[in-house]
């Protein structure tokens, strides 16, 4: 019996990701389960005292989008992953992959974490954010910090 049908891998795009991946595609082959990828890039505002937030030029942004587009058809290449099971999303990473998981019945979702401690473990991290949302199991796959 396969304990996962759906596996989501959120990915980053940093060079740690790697090891991410790999753990990803070993559990989806294990379990003959369909591998799905989940990219989120997050809002970052810039801010102004006098108007208060202000988005990013439309242009950057998309250019942004563009180049995270290609990242990800990539790796969905590379990981044999077809383009209606890859997902560019733009927000809160946690609430994105949550609600990218949910909306297509993943039943494991794999992330990488730093595992910080003090003031970083203050801020949150979306492993942690993800881990604490998702209503299916979240695998954290362990990151070595530089």
């Amino acid at each position: 019996m396969n304990l996962y049908n759906h596996v989501l891998l959120a990915v980053d795009f940093y060079d740690s990701d790697q090891r991410v991946q790999i753990r990803a595609r070993q559990i989806a082959e294990q379990n003959g389960a369909r591998l799905s990828l989940v990219h989120v890039i997050e809002n970052l505002p810039i801010s102004d005292a006098a108007y208060g937030p202000i988005p990013f030029d439309v242009d950057i942004t998309q250019e942004w989008l563009e180049a995270s587009k290609t990242r990800l058809k990539v790796l969905g290449d590379e990981l044999n992953v077809p383009e209606d099971r890859q997902y560019l999303e733009i927000g809160s990473a946690k609430m994105e992959i949550v609600r990218v998981a949910d909306e297509n019945s993943v039943d494991l979702i794999v992330v990488g974490s730093h595992g910080r401690h003090g003031f970083a473990l203050l801020l949150g991290s979306t492993a942690n954010g993800v881990l604490h949302h998702a209503k299916c199991d979240v695998l954290a796959v362990r990151l070595k910090d530089d």
